[in-house]
């Protein structure tokens, strides 16, 4: 019996990815609509549901204060930020975006997903690398590792 494959997401303030290494090879992974990217968007419907990626990020001129764009710049604080009627974290968002993500890569893949090596920029502190975990923890991954995003560019490309 095979296990899962393990993910490597990129987790980014405009768009993100998600990929894995087939027979060596970093391989992207289709989002629903098809695409290779998925912005990092979030919005809350009328009826009360959450939609993620280029539907959210289409109703951010038309919905502004239902739709949250540019919240992982806010990873690792407390701040609060207004979803329509919701008051949500950096890390709830961006567990809206990961579990899309991996919802994503199980269709592609065809099997369940729980673990992810997600990048991070950089500059981000153990507060930040923390909360990305946890955004992991909470769309249901268990995050293997936290990479910088320049050393995953290095990997890939070295």
């Amino acid at each position: 019996m095979t296990a899962p494959p393990i993910i490597g997401i990129d987790l980014g303030t405009t768009y993100s990815l998600v990929a894995l290494l087939q027979d060596g090879v970093p391989t992207v992974l289709p989002n629903a609509v098809g695409e290779l990217l998925t912005p990092s968007a979030v919005s809350l419907l009328e009826d009360g549901s959450v939609v993620v990626g280029a539907a959210a990020r289409a109703r951010a001129t038309t919905h502004p204060n239902r739709t949250l764009l540019g919240f992982k710049r806010d990873m690792g604080t407390n701040k609060k930020l207004t979803l329509g009627d919701r008051q949500m974290t950096a890390q709830e968002l961006s567990a809206l975006v990961l579990g899309a993500l991996k919802h994503d890569a199980e269709v592609a893949l065809g099997c369940p997903i729980e673990e992810a090596v997600i990048t991070v920029p950089a500059y981000f502190g153990d507060s930040q690398r923390q909360a990305t975990r946890d955004a992991g923890a909470i769309a249901g991954l268990r995050v293997e590792r936290i990479v910088n995003e320049p050393t995953a560019a290095a990997l890939a490309y070295g």
